[in-house]
């Protein structure tokens, strides 16, 4: 056996436990009672130190420096190329911090459930605490073997080769146009008529009507489900995709959305190659590529006039309780492009979006990069969201700084990902249309020419290439956020 060869089986054996940790992470959050909590908590404390243990055996060293010099395909060396980037995360951290982090960010997470609800940021923040301490150690830690800022240490680990200096500049070009074009686009929609969701709709009716959307979608039943809890998100593993949404009996336009917009995350992790499957090489290539194919779905798919028209007779299906004015396709149409600065990012529209995630990237860079503390994070929000929002959050902490459930497990560097991941899809419609008509596909009710694209120039790509290669061969172009600006111009102004 060559020492490539060994180094896969080493890492199939990893992902093994990696699809253990994953699913008893989503029966965690959506199912698990909550006493069952502390020893959770600890059993997947004791899966994470065991999982880096394999990840850090000693053998390791040796087996990449000799795979090195072997004779290697391409798609062999790009593997090799991965394996050997998560092992240097992997050895970068020792053990006891592992195990810390984990029960640490096990204990923050689940007393925030309520916390949240009960505005408690004292009690929040106490947890809170020992997450920032270890994260600011573990960033400080990877900045010291790779010469990068802490931030842009554990930025890495979502966006490979991402950097503060990168993102400021597209920051800081998107705040000179985002706060006029906001404006702009309410100055038009204040002369429109809008039905607004009124009425009853059960929680088991909307659970169906996000199945059928599901399978609109094509969503692999046989290898994932869908289920609810506090904060939806797509977990588990290509083979067995785990999704979650949540649902308002008041409203039933955000849960749907929302399950549009974790079926997209869905087929992604449904589409990534099956020869590699296991391997680092056969994962998603980045957070920011990922949001991609989430709000891909669900903006520049789920949220066009075309799509909307498909789901139109859906909702009417089941809520026939419902006001026909509110479930018509074009009332749909403008409730689903309504822009309006609001205090929740998960509910925010596309407009308004990336000023909720220049927020949150600005507080926790200056966070890792030791400008601030947590305790200065209300005060910030509540001066950020009035300065890019004309919003106060002063001592509202469950609609502002708490109402996250990302920095509970130290997941600092995530952030800045949503919004790439919305230029990347905007970038990637453009150059879909350029091959498909998407507007007449859509129309016919034939997305198989839509899902055939994203699978040969996003799915099965997986980590084969890097972020930029991967983006230069779909669209000939590297990111370039023109693309999103021209989205927005043309879908709210145009």
């Amino acid at each position: 056996m060559s020492h490539y060869q060994k180094l896969v089986e080493h890492n199939l054996k990893i992902s093994r436990f990696e699809h253990l940790s994953a699913i008893c992470g989503w029966d965690q959050a959506a199912v698990m009672p909550s006493g069952g909590n502390e020893a959770r908590s600890e059993a997947m404390a004791e899966l994470s130190v065991h999982l880096h243990q394999l990840g850090n055996a000693p053998q390791l060293a040796e087996w990449f420096d000799k795979a090195e010099s072997e004779s290697l395909s391409t798609n062999e060396q790009a593997s090799l190329r991965e394996m050997k980037s998560q092992w240097q995360q992997t050895t970068a951290l020792p053990e006891a911090l592992v195990e810390a982090q984990s029960l640490a960010g096990s204990k923050c997470e689940h007393a925030w459930r309520t916390q949240r609800g009960e505005n408690d940021w004292a009690g929040f923040s106490k947890n809170f605490a020992e997450v920032v301490a270890l994260s600011k150690e573990e960033a400080q830690i990877r900045a010291d073997i790779t010469g990068l800022t802490p931030y842009d240490a554990m930025l890495d680990l979502y966006e490979p080769g991402t950097t503060t200096a990168k993102l400021d500049v597209v920051f800081d070009n998107v705040k000179t146009w985002l706060p006029t074009l906001i404006q702009q686009i309410q100055e038009k929609q204040a002369t429109e008529s809008i039905h607004l969701p009124k009425g009853h709709y059960p929680t088991e009716q909307q659970r169906k009507l996000s199945l059928d959307v599901m399978k609109l979608l094509n969503f692999d039943f046989d290898h994932g489900r869908l289920d609810v809890s506090m904060h939806p998100f797509c977990g588990g593993v290509p083979t067995d995709v785990r999704i979650t949404t949540r649902y308002d009996d008041s409203d039933f336009v955000q849960s749907l959305m929302g399950t549009v917009h974790e079926t997209g995350h869905a087929r992604y992790e449904q589409g990534l190659p099956k020869a590699f499957a296991g391997l680092p090489v056969g994962q998603a290539r980045s957070m920011g590529i990922h949001e991609s194919q989430s709000l891909f779905f669900e903006m520049q798919l789920g949220r066009s006039q075309e799509f909307i028209a498909q789901l139109s007779p859906l909702v009417a299906k089941h809520f026939t309780q419902a006001d026909p004015k509110i479930i018509e396709s074009s009332n749909l149409q403008k409730i689903y492009t309504r822009v309006n600065p609001d205090f929740i990012r998960v509910d925010a529209d596309e407009a308004t979006y990336p000023a909720h995630v220049i927020l949150r990237y600005e507080i926790e860079r200056d966070l890792m990069n030791g400008k601030i503390e947590y305790t200065d994070i209300p005060e910030l929000w509540d001066t950020k969201m009035q300065q890019y929002l004309g919003l106060s959050t002063k001592d509202n902490y469950k609609n502002g700084c708490m109402q996250d459930i990302h920095w509970t497990d130290g997941s600092f560097g995530y952030f800045p990902s949503y919004t790439l991941g919305a230029m990347y899809a905007a970038q990637f419609m453009a150059a879909m249309k350029k091959e498909v008509n998407v507007a007449e596909q859509i129309s016919q009710g034939n997305l198989e020419p839509i899902f055939a694209w994203l699978d040969k120039n996003i799915w099965k790509k997986a980590s084969l290439l890097s972020t930029d290669e991967l983006v230069k061969q779909a669209t000939d172009d590297v990111l370039n956020p023109e693309f999103f600006k021209a989205h927005l111009e043309t879908r709210y102004l145009g």
